[in-house]
């Protein structure tokens, strides 16, 4: 991370603000939390008495320092209450004393229609209320993770989160499905018809949660980095339900516990809180029910193995071998025989559910067979199964020799299959190197549309020592995230999208159509930074030895934090400016420290007063000895207990210059003056112009075909009006004559996945062409008025080779231009409104650079 990138300076200098105010503000947030609600709610309220807990300034959780007395999985879920931080009114006369809102005697009075919006500054997992004891009209209610009523995809109970509330004495409650929550972050209260004045005298968001403790912590010299380790916390103890890891906090009709979100979730979970009995039964809640998804049968696996390596339960362990062997004979059974893979993860790459088995897909599934025989193999040694521990090391070699067999084996694979290969363990250098030169070291491509499936990337780098390379893309993905005014985090996310999206306006859709803005998959970063970053690691079940080896690259100074264990929380600190560390570990355990050495020369090291390291190893009580590597002055045999230690650096850390963004396609322009007048300025060398039956079409000599697909489906043509005078429907010529057709080509309305739609050119050679989209928003009106986001694929390598546009206002037609020499892919996706929507595609020779004049000079 850059600090004098300039479009990162406004979140850090927001970051950066005393810690002491921060601190008063939670405290204020604090005292927020328990109004009391005058109805009968389905759980009890919780104790306002536990803030004993250290508070943490970056954490959007507002009870990250409260501490339940002894939580355990069979505790049911309990109810807060928060106000709102902000309101707001789209009729200012119709309310009067609307910010008592956020205050502890709310008292507005209601002088008109209108609409109130309660920012509560935080996703919950909650349901909205107020209470009134006059209302008269009628009345509405919506609620949104982001700053619109919120529309989701058909299958959840209420797909529209705006009803008529319901009335329990004076208070009026939004019941959108049985168990009441949603993933809030925004309410309304829409009033749509009045008589006489009325009252609101209470306002809440009822928030449930289940008893949870951070015993866990993270901290570091970025406070992007601190944030986003809490931030991934927080959207994992939203999503625990009374009995299971909730895969999806918002009601989109698949809410239940799926094995591969769960595997993210529950390492997240099990270095921030240390709830080894609710991971234990999600994983049973889990087992054998992957969904259909083959891949995330082998996940199941690999959270078995967290699980044995965080708490040493041999005893489940036993319990779940018949299972992940099923699992794993499966994945050798069918490895190389292109098996159906249903769902690989969110990435043009990856195919999501338009292409899920596509060759990319295959790989990856491969990959990931051949890394879970190896770490069960891992496992089974640890608990004693030699025989399965050599069947799955054999199964493991004999796949990679394949492999060799081609010595470029590794070329045909992308992002998502070379971090899988790289996550083996079982590449050589030469094979780690072309893989980070081809895939890791670009800084658009080496991101996933899914932050899932970047957990799994990051783990990449960490396996070839790109921990630089590895931070610059956790501040790209997650860091964005917050930068957009997330406090949780998303589904899907692209960099890009923060240019052309305001502040926690509605996302694109992309291609899993309307996204959680509060999915658990997305926090495996949090486990990630603190093993690698913070360094503390098992090495052998429950911790009873551990290894503490610090990565804090060329960008941090200092990191500390404490990962919780059976036996007691491992803490650690390092600060290579000062030369001060600290590190303890409980009874049971035995361990080794590394001090990090962060490209500089050590001198000596003092541990506890006395000299311990001065290119040799001196004794000092409680350690076994000490060696040097490239990376660190490893201490050996640490025992348990704390331990303090000043070291000597000499020499400067190199600074990390991360890649530029680079695209290998070129955004022109938006064109908003041209209009349905395309003759003359678009589509001199060839044109196609969206018709309900058909398209009418004259391509150029360098294009062979052009063509629409609807998500699981063809192009849906329509006609809003024949035979007009409108000059915003497109000529239906180069003369640009009248009348015309206003026509389209039109996603399914607000159905499942089905809301984004590609259009391919199949380019002929290498030859620059420009090619400009034309978007018309033909009845477009009131909350009806669309949005749409385009994104640009390379056709063959599907890298993305444009960030990405948004397409909004556009009721008087707007060209989007591009130039490329090569196949491209458009994906359109739908952000707002009724549908996604294009009317033409228009195909021209570039005009010649600067550059191209001076060489034909």
């Amino acid at each position: 991370m850059n600090p004098e990138d300039p479009s990162r300076r406004p979140i850090l200098i927001t970051i950066l603000i005393p810690i002491v105010i921060l601190l008063s503000g939670f405290a204020a947030c604090a005292q927020s939390l328990w109004d009391t609600s005058p109805i009968k709610e389905p759980y009890p309220a919780m104790s306002s008495r536990g803030f004993c807990g250290p508070a943490v300034a970056l954490s959007p959780d507002p009870l990250v320092s409260y501490r339940w007395p002894s939580p355990k999985a069979s505790d049911g879920l309990q109810v807060y209450l928060q106000r709102p931080e902000k309101v707001t009114a789209d009729a200012a006369t119709a309310f009067d004393n609307l910010q008592s809102l956020t205050g502890k005697m709310p008292n507005v009075t209601v002088n008109g229609t209108g609409s109130i919006q309660m920012d509560f500054g935080r996703e919950s997992a909650a349901w909205l209320e107020f209470d009134s004891p006059d209302l008269t009209g009628d009345v509405e209610m919506s609620v949104s993770e982001y700053n619109r009523p919120m529309i989701t995809q058909r299958g959840g109970a209420t797909s529209v989160k705006t009803l008529k509330p319901v009335k329990y004495g004076n208070t009026y409650r939004l019941e959108l499905n049985k168990l009441l929550y949603e993933g809030v972050r925004f309410g309304w209260i829409h009033v749509k018809s009045f008589t006489s004045a009325w009252h609101i005298t209470g306002i809440r968001l009822v928030c449930q949660t289940k008893p949870t403790n951070y015993d866990g912590s993270f901290a570091c010299s970025d406070p992007m980095l601190t944030r986003i380790w809490y931030t991934g916390a927080y959207s994992v103890k939203l999503n625990l339900l009374s009995d299971e890891f909730g895969a999806i906090l918002v009601d989109r009709g698949d809410r239940g516990s799926f094995t591969g979100d769960a595997h993210a979730s529950q390492a997240a979970s099990l270095v921030a809180f240390g709830n080894y009995d609710f991971v234990k039964q999600n994983i049973d809640r889990t087992k054998g029910t992957a969904q259909g998804i083959i891949g995330y049968n082998l996940y199941w696996v690999l959270s078995v193995v967290d699980y044995y390596k965080y708490t040493g339960d041999a005893a489940a362990v036993d319990g779940y071998i018949e299972m992940a062997v099923h699992n794993l004979e499966e994945a050798y059974q069918v490895y190389g025989k292109n098996p159906s893979l249903v769902f690989i993860g969110w990435d043009e790459r990856t195919g999501g559910f338009e292409q899920p088995s596509c060759p990319e897909s295959q790989r990856a599934y491969k990959m990931l067979a051949i890394r879970t025989w190896v770490e069960f193999a891992s496992l089974m040694g640890a608990v004693g199964k030699r025989d399965l521990q050599n069947k799955y090391n054999g199964y493991a070699s004999e796949k990679i020799a394949e492999l060799r067999k081609n010595p470029t084996w590794h070329t045909e694979f992308t992002l998502h299959s070379a971090a899988d290969a790289l996550n083996t363990g079982l590449l050589n250098d030469g094979e780690k190197n072309a893989i980070f030169g081809k895939e890791l070291s670009n800084r658009v491509n080496r991101l996933s549309l899914s932050p899932f499936n970047q957990y799994f990337i990051l783990q990449a780098f960490a396996r070839i020592d790109k921990f630089d390379d590895a931070l610059n893309t956790i501040d790209d993905i997650w860091g964005g995230q917050i930068r957009y005014g997330a406090t949780t985090f998303f589904e899907v996310y692209r960099p890009s999208w923060n240019q052309v999206i305001g502040i926690n306006d509605p996302i694109p859709n992309a291609q899993c159509g309307h996204s959680s803005l509060c999915h658990p998959w997305s926090s495996g970063v949090t486990k990630w930074l603190s093993e690698e970053i913070l360094g503390i690691k098992p090495m052998s079940g429950g911790f009873k030895s551990y290894q503490i080896l610090p990565h804090l690259g060329r960008t941090l100074t200092d990191v500390s934090g404490k990962t919780p264990t059976p036996l007691g929380g491992i803490a650690a600190s390092f600060n290579v400016n000062t030369g001060h560390c600290a590190f303890s570990a409980p009874q049971g355990t035995i361990g080794k420290v590394g001090i990090p050495k962060v490209e500089k020369t050590i001198g000596r090291i003092i541990i506890n007063g006395q000299l311990a390291w001065d290119g040799s190893f001196h004794a000092v009580p409680g350690i076994a000895g000490a060696n040097e590597d490239a990376a660190f002055i490893n201490f050996s045999g640490v025992q348990p207990g704390d331990y303090t230690a000043v070291v000597s650096y000499k020499g400067k850390t190199p600074t990390y210059q991360p890649p530029v963004e680079t695209y290998a396609a070129r955004f022109v322009k938006q064109d908003t003056t041209t209009s349905g007048n395309w003759g003359g300025v678009y589509g001199k060398d060839g044109y196609l112009l969206c018709h309900a039956a058909g398209n009418d079409k004259t391509l150029p000599s360098y294009v062979s075909s052009v063509g629409f697909k609807l998500n699981r489906g063809g192009p849906n043509g329509a006609v809003w009006a024949s035979r007009v005078n409108d000059p915003r429907a497109l000529a239906p010529d180069r003369k640009n004559s009248f009348p015309r057709d206003a026509t389209c080509v039109a996603t399914t309305k607000q159905e499942g996945t089905f809301n984004t739609m590609t259009l391919t050119i199949h380019s002929k050679g290498t030859r620059e062409y420009q090619v400009a989209l034309y978007f018309l928003d033909w009845d477009g009106k009131g909350e009806a008025v669309r949005r749409a986001a385009v994104e640009m694929f390379d056709a063959e390598t599907l890298d993305m080779i444009a960030p990405v546009q948004v397409v909004s206002d556009f009721q008087n037609g707007k060209y989007l231009v591009y130039t490329y020499n090569k196949p491209a892919i458009f994906r359109i996706d739908h952000v707002w409104g009724d549908n996604a929507v294009i009317s033409g595609v228009f195909f021209d020779t570039p005009p010649a650079t600067d550059k191209d004049r001076a060489i034909q000079r």
